[in-house]
């Protein structure tokens, strides 16, 4: 997730006094961004659940990023928070084309499947040929 840097938090402002500090708060459904505690301009229900603890953010130029982490490796998000634009049906898979990619490059970790092509209906990532193998 991408959201712009407040100027009062922009390195070339780090001088001024008072200068509040970034507060971000990712529970396993829920993600909380502000300045001051209680005062968060963004405080959004995730659409599906995060592992907190393996979650982080950073401050990049004008960009806060914060990465989730998926609590199930392999589900598919239609949306990062509840009640917000969510991806189509074809983007959708192509996502999922991106997972399996991703799960046959963690398996085989010697083979190149960056450029391959999947064609065809992509199946469920996370239940295809098995499923995935949580806790590597």
């Amino acid at each position: 997730i991408y959201i712009r840097t407040p100027e009062v938090l922009l390195e070339k402002n780090k001088h001024l006094p008072n200068r509040p500090k970034l507060m971000v708060d990712i529970k396993p459904d829920h993600l909380k961004v502000g300045m001051f505690e209680n005062q968060y301009y963004l405080d959004e229900k995730l659409s599906n659940k995060v592992k907190p603890s393996e979650s982080l953010w950073e401050i990049d130029g004008e960009e806060i990023v914060i990465t989730l982490v998926k609590a199930l490796k392999g589900e598919t998000w239609k949306a990062a928070f509840e009640g917000h634009n969510s991806i189509n049906e074809v983007q959708v898979e192509e996502v999922r084309k991106k997972m399996l990619k991703e799960r046959f490059q963690e398996e085989h970790g010697g083979f190149d499947f960056s450029d391959a092509n999947i064609s065809g209906n992509v199946p469920d990532p996370k239940s295809f040929m098995g499923g995935l193998k949580y806790g590597k």
